[in-house]
């Protein structure tokens, strides 16, 4: 099983998922491949010294595209004949790429010494061509053409930057130069995307495998419906909660879709719900996974290591925005199921609070200590290793009593596959970074764009976010921020604007393309769980998630709402935002709370209004939002007063629901 994030989902990769790829010959290798890499990790990040084995920085990044990028070719192939089986070539690819990571690993210190990435035998060079092209066809393989065809112009790009005019114009460099810089350098295929897998995130992927593998899925599941099924629209509500849960874990947008959209989408649809409103709300529930802590997706950690802060930090500023968004998501599911006469889940469908946590406490107990150690004790590296081995161990006493060995090998190939697919994508991407810094582009195209902006900081903020937004559609998320946290970042950072915050900002703009039309791929699974059109899955995705399109504008425009700044005004900046989301969420479902009915147009104009007024920072605009809350909720109690009484839609029962109303 391969959990996946933004490089595509299994359903789109059959021969993952039954097998036939990756059999016989091709499965041990990959197992060996996986096992070795992941203990050579281990080693590595506990400084065990192990048969006195100890790499110095460059050779383990080697070792590790080595290791597991020959995993990726094993298990996507190179054509779609190929599907069912492992031919010849991609033998002879694997071979490849393993022989010339570690001649390179091998010669760490003879690159570093003589100056190889630089001037080097001709042999040395005939080996990074290799590698590069190596880089590129991993990128086609796991992410496909359109992020191939941009890592192309990129791994090309010093050659003729000399020729570019404007900002594009840059240090010109022969073939030989770039190819050393690209395979050798420390900027490009082992640089910054490469480096933040092997040092900090494959504990994080090995937990998300071992949540799976150990049930926690099931318990998040279990753990929702006790806590919501009962409420009006519960199953709804389920779906967000379990999938905020598991998200917020397993990091990972489109195996969250998948995993627990499959229990909660027929459920949704079995109480009431149009088959597009669950696949939607399925939709954006799991992305804003990726948005919340204590994991979110792989690209914090990518984040963490460009902005040079310890991960605490961004999961910190990112804790208030993701859960307003969860917010907003249970207050709208909760209109519409009052506006449309909704029910909870059946009484014998909710399990009991207290057996439900007695059965899942090794995940809250999880979730605890790996909280504890990100935030207090600051080992990142460390301390999703711990958490797994607990949950392994747990796992194999409560439930692998009799096959111990079943959770390890899964856990081995999962871990294995995932690892190959990211060191796939990222040490093609690291050619993007490479590219702009050996040439010295990045740095122009940031001072241009700030230019081009002038001293107008919301003309820089619109043409930031329709850049990541664009981007995002075309490359995955992971390539789309590393592209703009060399160009566009800095430019943010220099027109004044705090620099979590920006960083903060071209992320959530890049993950806007999971739930938006045409790319839309978490609404894409969902749709294709709930039976639903896809394009009308997206659309009310974008709906139901609007704030994510507003959040960034303004946390970046006002810090304190991602805890950036004085904790008093940072509080009432969170309350204000807590009130506005709420008066969103009514708005968008058209349905007022307190007065238990449906809203007028005028009162959704009004309640629109007043939200983005205290959204935006300031005392003024806080007043004009209270002001029109006031506004709509007084003329409605004065009108329910004088008999002027709009009662609710009133439905018998969820069988009289209307399906297919496009909601």
């Amino acid at each position: 099983m391969l959990q996946q994030d933004e490089f595509g989902t299994d359903e789109q990769r059959p021969w993952l998922v039954e097998g036939v790829r990756v059999s016989g010959a091709a499965w041990f290798t990959s197992f060996g491949l996986s096992a070795t890499g992941l203990a050579i990790i281990v080693n590595q990040i506990f400084n065990l010294h192990a048969f006195g084995f100890a790499p110095i920085s460059t050779a383990y990044y080697y070792i590790i595209v080595g290791l597991f990028m020959p995993v990726a070719m094993l298990a996507l192939p190179m054509r779609e004949a190929d599907a069912g089986k492992v031919p010849w070539y991609d033998w002879v690819l694997c071979t490849a790429i393993f022989g010339t990571c570690m001649y390179f690993a091998a010669h760490a210190e003879d690159i570093l010494n003589r100056g190889w990435d630089i001037a080097a035998p001709d042999h040395v060079v005939v080996l990074s061509v290799l590698l590069v092209l190596f880089a590129l066809e991993g990128v086609r393989r796991c992410a496909g053409l359109p992020l191939f065809i941009v890592c192309c112009v990129f791994a090309t790009f010093p050659m003729y930057t000399g020729s570019l005019p404007g900002f594009l114009w840059g240090a010109q460099m022969t073939l030989s130069e770039t190819m050393l810089g690209h395979a050798l350098g420390v900027e490009s295929i082992i640089g910054i995307p490469v480096r933040v897998i092997a040092d900090l995130l494959i504990g994080f992927i090995v937990f998300g495998v071992a949540l799976t593998i150990s049930g926690g899925g099931v318990f998040f599941m279990d753990l929702a419906s006790a806590l919501m099924g009962r409420a009006r629209g519960g199953p709804a509500k389920v779906a967000v909660l379990s999938s905020g849960f598991f998200g917020s874990l397993s990091g990972s947008v489109i195996s969250n879709v998948i995993s627990t959209g499959s229990m909660t989408i027929p459920t949704m649809k079995r109480c009431g719900y149009s088959p597009t409103y669950a696949s939607a709300v399925e939709s954006c529930a799991s992305t804003g996974g990726a948005l919340m802590p204590p994991v979110m997706g792989s690209v914090a950690f990518v984040m963490a290591s460009f902005m040079n802060v310890p991960y605490s930090q961004i999961m910190v500023a990112a804790l208030v925005p993701a859960v307003l968004f969860y917010l907003i998501l249970l207050v709208q599911t909760d209109c519409y199921a009052a506006r449309e006469g909704l029910r909870g889940l059946p009484e014998d469908q909710i399990p009991a609070i207290w057996p439900v946590l007695r059965s899942g406490w090794m995940f809250l107990l999880s979730l605890g200590a790996l909280v504890f150690m990100l935030l207090v004790q600051n080992i990142e590296s460390k301390a999703p290793f711990y958490v797994t081995l607990f949950l392994v161990a747990t796992a194999l006493l409560l439930k692998y009593r009799r096959k111990p060995l079943v959770p390890i090998i899964n856990l081995v190939m999962s871990s294995g596959q995932s690892i190959g697919t990211l060191v796939g994508v990222l040490a093609g991407v690291g050619m993007v970074v490479g590219a702009l810094s050996m040439t010295g582009v990045g740095n122009a195209f940031s001072r241009e764009l700030l230019q081009y902006a002038g001293s107008n900081v919301y003309l820089l903020l619109l043409l930031g976010a329709l850049t990541s937004f664009v981007l995002g559609m075309g490359m995955t998320v992971s390539a789309c921020y590393i592209f703009l946290a060399v160009v566009l970042a800095p430019a943010m950072v220099r027109g004044g604007f705090n620099e979590m915050a920006s960083h903060l900002f071209i992320l959530y703009w890049a993950m806007l393309s999971y739930i938006t039309p045409p790319v839309a791929m978490a609404a894409v699974a969902a749709a294709t769980i709930g039976k639903a059109p896809a394009m009308s899955v997206g659309l009310t995705a974008m709906r139901l998630g609007s704030v994510l399109f507003i959040l960034p504008f303004i946390f970046v425009l006002n810090p304190e709402l991602i805890l950036q700044g004085d904790l008093i005004n940072s509080l009432l900046s969170v309350a204000t935002a807590v009130l506005a989301v709420v008066m969103l969420a009514a708005a968008l479902e058209r349905y007022l709370y307190f007065l238990s009915r449906p809203a007028r147009l005028w009162e959704v104009m009004v309640l629109v209004a007043g939200s983005f007024s205290l959204l935006v920072p300031g005392h003024n605009t806080d007043f004009l939002g209270l002001m029109a809350l006031g506004l709509v909720y007084g003329i409605g109690f004065l009108n329910r007063r004088h008999g002027d009484t709009e009662g609710p839609k009133e439905v018998a029962g969820a069988e009289q629901i209307a399906a297919g109303d496009g909601r």
